[in-house]
């Protein structure tokens, strides 16, 4: 399987989201020899999307000669895109947001309705991707922090899709905390062997991924205890 990493932290190999990420890509490796590739999205030179829908009625040509035309097509050899990022403003940080933007290529301006909704029809086949949303968040809670970013991955990705949410994050990067994230990380990493064997992750092992690792009194107290 080709999987293709998109990792919309600015702080690269360095994210709290990346040891997240890198524990499940360890899972399924596991399983077989995967050819993964990371991106690293605050890298790429990736103009912003002007609106202009020229790539919509041309075939997929945008107006912009930048790393995009790249990033797309190997997007669209890859099986498995992974979109690892940090929760910036209940959302996707901005250097992955305009990446996504920069997919429109992929469409046409034709809709079609697909079930409730309405599509736009593609200009590609992509029919083999799976798409695997991973993200952390900073808070100790699991609700009322996710919801926006996943509703939008849900958007985006109808079909074939896993989202994979995990709070208290920044422990990642804290030595200290290795008694509580340990564990988690082996967990997600069964989460990825799971998923290379069959696809899909046992609901009971996802959320447990997706719960706080501490009580969420004792985080917000370390947390501000630290500030001060």
């Amino acid at each position: 399987m080709k999987v293709l990493v998109l990792n919309g932290s600015p702080k690269r190999d360095a994210s709290d989201t990346m040891h997240i990420t890198r524990a499940f890509l360890d899972g399924m490796l596991d399983v077989a020899d995967h050819e993964v590739h990371t991106i690293h999205v605050i890298d790429s030179h990736i103009e912003y999307c002007t609106g202009c829908f020229a790539c919509m009625r041309n075939g997929g040509t945008c107006i912009h000669d930048d790393d995009m035309r790249e990033l797309l097509e190997e997007i669209l050899t890859s099986d498995l895109l992974v979109l690892s990022f940090p929760l910036y403003c209940y959302g996707m940080p901005a250097p992955l947001k305009a990446l996504m933007d920069r997919t429109l290529p992929l469409s046409s301006m034709a809709m079609q309705r697909v079930g409730e909704r309405y599509e736009h029809v593609g200009q590609a086949d992509f029919s083999q991707l799976r798409y695997l949303m991973i993200c952390g968040c900073g808070f100790p809670n699991s609700t009322h922090n996710f919801e926006p970013a996943i509703a939008q991955f849900k958007l985006m990705f109808p079909a074939n899709r896993t989202v994979i949410t995990v709070p208290e994050s920044p422990m990642f990067n804290a030595p200290e905390a290795a008694p509580v994230t340990e564990p988690r990380l082996a967990l997600v990493r069964r989460a990825g062997h799971q998923y290379a064997e069959n696809g899909t992750i046992e609901p009971g092992v996802l959320a447990e991924i997706c719960s706080p690792m501490i009580p969420e009194e004792a985080y917000v107290s370390i947390v501000n205890g630290a500030m001060g």
